[in-house]
């Protein structure tokens, strides 16, 4: 079995335990608390949306705090919050964004074309951290060797936590809420593996993904957080493969 029908069928077995029983109970999300976070933000991020609208339209610039051209994507153009309840775009920073004690980022996507207002989930960019340190420890220990597990795409394979101190380091979706894996590439760098999530908002748009187009835009469209620690996503064999960064 070549390792695309492998996977294939893995994603494929994964996606029926995890939908029959949600189809069961008539709801895609059945953590209570997942729904009560996407409340929140979906509030916060509609008021943060008009705030920086019209910060832009009046001012001529996104109040943004800037960051490096070395910041990946989903990570980069933070909202700076302050500024706009500085100067009276906002009455009040949300209680779900970071500056207040909260566990998100309020960040600008799109921001040469359609500045749009997204939530980038500091607890997923934690762990993916936090997994990244054990990695870094073993390749210390053990003369630069990573602690590979299976092959999951060209270039990646999972991460095998039992060979680090993060054995009991678990993910969950912010999308799905559903545990995520982590992957890593040839050097050792750490990412979350979106695959699950990418092709349950594929199914749920219902539209064939464009040749070369990179998958993430679906959790875009369908989320208000970000795909943060992730990948370039491609559509092959009819399904999502993880892409090297360029």
């Amino acid at each position: 079995m070549t390792q695309a029908a492998d996977r294939t069928k893995r994603m494929s077995a994964v996606l029926v335990l995890v939908l029959f029983p949600m189809l069961l109970t008539g709801c895609l999300y059945p953590d209570e608390k997942l729904q009560e976070n996407k409340v929140s933000y979906r509030e916060s991020v509609k008021r943060i949306q008009s705030a920086v609208d019209d910060f832009y339209q009046e001012q001529g610039i996104l109040p943004i705090i800037t960051a490096g051209a070395e910041i990946p994507k989903y990570e980069k153009y933070r909202v700076d919050l302050d500024q706009l309840k500085g100067r009276g775009y906002i009455d009040q920073i949300p209680d779900t964004a970071f500056e207040k004690g909260g566990s998100g980022y309020f960040l600008i996507i799109n921001e040469e074309t359609e500045p749009t207002v997204k939530v980038m989930d500091l607890t997923t960019a934690q762990k993916v951290n936090d997994v990244q340190r054990a990695v870094n420890l073993y390749k210390m220990a053990n003369d630069n060797a990573l602690p590979a597990g299976e092959a999951l795409y060209p270039g990646y394979t999972a991460v095998d936590l039992s060979k680090t101190e993060a054995k009991s380091l678990k993910l969950m979706s912010v999308y799905s809420g559903q545990e995520m894996p982590f992957m890593m590439d040839e050097e050792g760098t750490v990412y979350a593996d979106y695959a699950f999530d990418i092709m349950q908002a594929i199914q749920k748009n219902g539209s064939e993904p464009k040749e070369g187009e990179d998958l993430r835009v679906f959790l875009e469209k369908e989320s208000y957080y970000v795909p943060v620690k992730s990948v370039p996503y491609a559509w092959k064999d009819g399904q999502p493969v993880a892409q090297p960064l360029s």
